[in-house]
């Protein structure tokens, strides 16, 4: 019987020393990390805690009778908190990653999200649009193009005219071809004011071909400004995801959407927080944005006459969850309380309160 008690003794000892180090001696209050992330997690006007991380986590602490005390990080030292222990659960819009998944445990996700692009916002085209298209590098080039060929027609009408018709295109040199320029121009918008024609044969000839080829002139150069004024009115540089490379895309350092510009080697620059980033494409310092679809909307709505036009689109599918140091004796408990929370009808009263319809 002493026996059998000292190898009770003996196994007991074993499975306490073998209890996790980081796991929380009962009714001990949790360390839970927090970082500024609305509306994830963010001040009211009272300077009291609230969002949706923080409402979620007040819900589980609640039914859980849960001590806790919430403790103010960065987002690299919440982490670093998390992956040594000295926080006891990171409260947040923490994405689930493989890599993540390797420092720390997760619970149960609690929010779909995923990326999206904010580009500068365009106010349906209309006069300013159409203004703006006059002065693009297409449109000169196109009346560049124009210019170049009234100029040849012009020449070449000079040439043979300027003995045979001195009266009218006669003159130094630059006032024969300037006279046979405008000549050119007014012939090929069927203006023909008559105040100067060709007399010769061969240039009257030119003048013959000139006319006829000037209808066709016409009519490509209207349908080709045409095209230009629709084309920037009703498409945007960036439309989705493939339009990206070969822009220069606003993020912050450290997260998913960082990641993702580097995977695919687009060009981005690095902001300290969300609101100089969108901030950035506004001013079109940056061509957009690629951030949290859900973190940008909200953003959006504070950024007034700075705000963007947050694309359609939806790629990189994130899941957001709680984070907990590896083998912490509260994962379970704490996961299973995320499940009956986003399972219930007051999470979708939560949602709208903080994001709307």
């Amino acid at each position: 019987m002493l026996h059998n008690r000292f190898l009770l003794a003996i196994f007991t000892l074993l499975i306490s020393l073998s209890l996790p180090v980081n796991a929380q001696s009962d009714g001990a209050p949790l360390r839970v990390g927090i970082t500024p992330v609305p509306p994830f997690v963010m001040t009211n006007a009272e300077g009291n805690w609230e969002g949706i991380s923080v409402d979620l986590w007040r819900s589980i602490a609640e039914d859980m009778e849960q001590d806790y005390e919430l403790v103010e990080l960065s987002f690299d030292q919440l982490l670093e908190g998390v992956e040594s222990g000295t926080v006891d659960i990171a409260v947040g819009a923490l994405t689930m990653t493989a890599d993540r998944e390797e420092r720390f445990d997760f619970t149960h996700p609690f929010y779909q999200t995923g990326l999206s692009i904010g580009v500068p916002h365009n106010p349906s085209g209309g006069l300013w649009q159409s203004f703006r298209a006059l002065f693009s590098w297409q449109f000169a080039s196109l009346i560049g193009s124009l210019g170049l060929l009234l100029l040849f027609v012009g020449v070449l009408l000079w040439l043979v005219e300027r003995r045979r018709n001195p009266e009218q295109f006669g003159g130094t040199t630059i006032e024969g071809i300037g006279s046979s320029f405008w000549w050119a121009a007014v012939t090929m918008t069927t203006v023909g004011y008559g105040d100067k024609a060709p007399t010769s044969l061969p240039g009257r000839l030119i003048a013959l071909v000139w006319m006829f080829a000037g209808l066709i002139m016409v009519a490509s150069f209207t349908a080709a400004i045409t095209s230009s004024l629709t084309v920037s009115n009703l498409q945007r540089k960036i439309e989705g995801p493939l339009d990206l490379p070969g822009n220069t895309v606003a993020t912050i350092a450290n997260t998913a959407s960082a990641r993702y510009l580097k995977e695919e080697r687009i060009r981005h620059e690095v902001y300290p927080d969300l609101t100089a980033a969108m901030q950035a494409v506004s001013r079109e310092e940056v061509d957009a944005v690629v951030y949290d679809r859900a973190l940008m909307q909200y953003r959006n709505q504070q950024l007034g006459n700075q705000r963007l036009d947050i694309l359609p689109a939806v790629f990189e599918q994130q899941l957001y969850a709680f984070a907990l140091p590896n083998e912490s004796p509260n994962r379970a408990a704490i996961a299973q309380q995320v499940l009956r929370v986003t399972e219930s009808p007051e999470w979708e009263t939560l949602l709208q309160r903080y994001l709307g319809r």
